[in-house]
């Protein structure tokens, strides 16, 4: 849809998460579970040889490898706990300075100068995006292990072998790297599309337009129909999706890859 332009006003480009941001962002998190993984398959591969189970009677066995899942849960448990807040730290702080770069090269072609602050609005949403990354990263082993404790457990009852155990584990390793790469891309848009809109209300902008990104097999039909509208900043749009029902922002909700373009009035 054609973003129309009223008198005396222009309307900036979009600011859209930045690549490099997620794809580092994702490197990080792939590390962690590649290492995990690999961590797991070792260890469960050595006790599992040790103690193969042979019937579902089989109490030693199955006790000796029971020890073994949960000493590994545990560790890989303790590891993303202790790496979520550095790892949390650095998307953020990469985000915040991004998306000022780049509302600050926007705003300078639009005719205007301006140096950015840590504001306390600022400070409030970095704050905000360290705590949702901290929970994210931390609930990314616990799927995964779940998973993992089960399938060892199943193994032994059903007397499977290794090979069997090693191919259910690389499935959960699969969906465990597929969430990985869904937090990465989501909460680069949801960072940037926060900090952004929280410069823009400080700068006293008032309205945007929603534009649609076109993107995704599956686009939202109200984001769809919403296209090209007016909305004000601060209060958001509110999004009919009887799934919604909401005030919302581009690019805040989960997949959404809106953005929206600001409105500067008062031009001649």
């Amino acid at each position: 849809m054609r973003r129309r332009r009223r008198r005396g006003e222009k309307i900036l480009p979009p600011i859209r998460p930045n690549v490099g941001i997620e794809l580092a962002y994702r490197r990080r998190l792939n590390a962690l579970i590649d290492e995990m993984n690999r961590s797991i398959l070792y260890w469960l591969s050595a006790s599992y040889k040790a103690n193969t189970p042979v019937m579902a009677q089989d109490a030693t066995p199955a006790s000796q490898l029971r020890i073994a899942v949960n000493k590994l849960t545990k560790q890989w448990q303790k590891n993303f706990d202790e790496a979520s807040v550095a790892l949390a730290k650095y998307f953020a702080k990469a985000s915040y300075l991004r998306s000022d770069a780049a509302l600050k090269r926007i705003l300078r072609k639009g005719g205007f100068s301006v140096k950015f602050k840590m504001t306390p609005a600022m400070r409030d949403i970095m704050k905000a995006t360290i705590a949702e990354q901290v929970g994210l990263i931390k609930s990314i082993p616990q799927q995964y292990l779940v998973a993992v404790q089960g399938s060892v457990m199943r193994s032994v009852t059903a007397g499977r072998d290794l090979g069997t155990l090693r191919d259910e584990i690389l499935k959960q390793y699969a969906v465990t790297k597929r969430r990985a790469a869904l937090i990465a891309r989501d909460q680069n848009q949801k960072a940037t599309a926060s900090m952004t809109r929280a410069r823009q209300i400080e700068l006293g902008i008032e309205e945007a337009i929603w534009m649609h990104s076109h993107g995704g097999k599956e686009p939202r039909p109200t984001h769809l129909k919403n296209d090209g509208k007016r909305y004000k900043i601060a209060e958001g749009w509110f999004d009919p999706d009887p799934k919604v029902r909401k005030y919302i922002w581009p690019g805040t909700e989960i997949n959404c890859r809106c953005v929206s373009g600001a409105v500067i009035k008062g031009f001649s």
